[in-house]
């Protein structure tokens, strides 16, 4: 009999209690007490199994639990560190459901969250405490502010020191805090337009608990980002930080080729080369790691398809794709083709608090939309776009910035491919008007927009920009894969005088001979923008035949 897949689930206990199948991630446990950091923190993108080890620890380390049984047959319990099971108080809150329109909304959410874990200690402690002797550790005027709604939310500024405190004056022991999703406030402030209102608290709450606190033991802490030394959060600038870069934890988040494996065999599947395309591609540490909530969907489903961009918030992405400037799209085009692309990154400084094409591409690699293929010195990086899944994300992205319905791009490029040239001008001029706002704001944009439309072509063509062919660079070359398809050129022109600039396009294909290295039937088509103006001319080309 199979066992059930833990799908939404992400609660260590309830997995293991109930049997469902568990991918062993204990090691992890080891790991964290061997580097012995005083703060750590990191940094993964959403459903890659975050939550399950943070309450994994929780579980293992709590003392006041007998859960044991949890553990039998996992690797931590056979190495050297088993006997620290149920060792350490433990302190544990999550963050992920902090969100909210208005810091009214949104201190709500975190009062909520705090409460399960005030509520818990209060009970633990109750009638075995002296209660004059923890007033210096102001857990009870804490508890107080915690569980008033009406309070007024600064109250909560020491929430997570004054809880630190009463722990190690209770169990005369340095507790363990486990924070999840500890940047999911924050970046709810930002996309809500009060971050800078907030800033001052956020500093305090987590800085007071994590620096200079002689009461805490290890603080662990996991997000989508760093939130930097830099701006309002500059109090909390001590955590050790792990990102893609780093080895440590590396194979703890996500699945390994070797689990994936065993996991699909287990469900009458393979891992063949159509699912690596689709959820491989990411490297943490320099090891090759799958998506984990895709491989688990798979595994349900029996068929692939796009299931962690539907489970991914990408408002973040989105804003930020809005504003990047000509220099990331330059880099994008390679992306957007399937190629590699070195560019500046940071890992070490969230978005919301620089907005630097640096931190763009740092936010793209955190949150999972770009994977490292090998780090270059200490501010650059070779990426690129992990897997079909997220390709097909991007072309969603692009789409929705550009105003541009599905529908119409679906019919422009069958209109393409069928060399129907009319019907493709056609949807194609309604395109660019309807995109016009966003044209205007941007150089190059047309390019970048047919690029970005591109994608969706991905598997039955190679698609290239600004590659070398013939006797110079082609805009955007098209090499159909399949045979029976066309391959396409297209060339881009700007300014007033379109229906010279369009034949000037086509010209240049064919004088600079663009298609050197294709074979079959090659579509030609130089396009000419002037704002909402736009001209088109093609021709098709009939070269000697070839494998293709």
């Amino acid at each position: 009999m199979r066992r059930p897949l833990p799908i939404g689930i992400d609660n260590f206990a309830k997995l293991r209690s109930n049997g469902y199948y568990y991918v062993d991630k204990s090691l992890m446990i080891r790991d964290f007490i061997e580097m012995q950091d005083e703060v750590a923190l990191i940094a993964r993108p959403r459903r890659f199994g975050k939550t399950l080890n943070m309450t994994m620890i929780r579980e293992f380390f709590d003392i006041t639990k007998d859960n044991g049984n949890l553990f039998e047959g996992l690797a931590i319990m056979d190495s050297p560190y088993k006997d620290q099971i149920q060792s350490r108080p433990v302190i544990y809150f999550t963050f992920k459901n902090c969100k909210g329109a208005t810091p009214g909304e949104l201190m709500f959410q975190l009062r909520v969250s705090m409460q399960e874990e005030y509520s818990r200690y209060d009970k633990l402690l109750e009638g075995k405490l002296d209660r004059k002797r923890f007033e210096v550790c102001k857990f009870y005027e804490t508890f107080k502010y915690v569980m008033d709604p009406d309070s007024p939310y600064i109250y909560l500024s020491t929430g997570l020191l004054d809880i630190t405190r009463l722990a190690a004056e209770y169990y005369q022991m340095k507790p363990v805090l486990l924070i999840d999703e500890y940047d999911q406030p924050i970046m709810s402030s930002y996309e809500y337009g009060y971050h800078e209102q907030l800033g001052t608290f956020f500093s305090n709450f987590y800085g007071g608990a994590m620096k200079g606190n002689e009461a805490l033991g290890q603080a662990l802490l996991t997000g989508v980002q760093r939130v930097a030394k830099e701006s309002i959060f500059s109090q909390f600038n001590n955590p050790k930080v792990y990102t893609a870069f780093n080895r440590q934890y590396s194979e703890y988040f996500g699945l390994t080729e070797e689990e994936v494996t065993d996991l699909l065999a287990e469900y009458g599947l393979k891992l063949d080369e159509a699912v690596r395309k689709k959820y491989d591609g990411y490297q943490f540490g320099g090891k090759e790691i799958y998506n984990p909530w895709s491989i688990l969907n798979y595994a349900d489903n029996g068929f692939l398809d796009n299931y962690w961009v539907n489970s991914s918030s990408n408002y973040l992405v989105r804003q930020a794709l809005a504003k990047a400037d000509k220099n990331f799209w330059d880099r994008f085009d390679r992306l957007a083709a399937g190629e590699e692309a070195a560019v500046w990154l940071t890992l070490d400084t969230a978005y919301v608090e620089r907005d630097s094409n640096y931190s763009l591409w740092g936010l793209l690699v955190n949150a999972g939309y770009l994977a490292v293929v090998k780090r270059l010195d200490a501010g650059s990086a070779v990426v690129r776009i992990p897997n079909e899944e997220v390709m097909s994300e991007f072309q969603t992205l692009v789409s929705e910035l550009s105003g541009i319905d599905r529908l119409d791009l679906q019919q422009m490029f069958d209109a393409l491919l069928k060399k129907d040239m009319n019907r493709f001008f056609s949807l194609y001029e309604n395109i660019v008007i309807s995109c016009t706002s966003y044209m205007d704001a941007k150089e190059n944009a047309y390019h970048m927009l047919f690029l970005g439309m591109c994608i969706t072509l991905q598997g039955n063509y190679k698609v290239s920009s600004n590659i070398e062919a013939g006797y110079g660079r082609s805009d955007i070359t098209l090499k159909a894969i399949k045979k029976g398809y066309p391959s396409i050129i297209v060339e881009f022109k700007q300014g007033e005088e379109i229906e010279s600039l369009k034949e000037a396009a086509l010209n240049q294909i064919l004088e600079k001979r663009y298609y050197t290295g294709l074979a079959g039937e090659v579509v030609c088509v130089g396009i000419a923008h002037d704002k909402k103006r736009c001209g088109i001319a093609s021709t098709v080309l009939e070269l000697k035949d070839r494998d293709i």
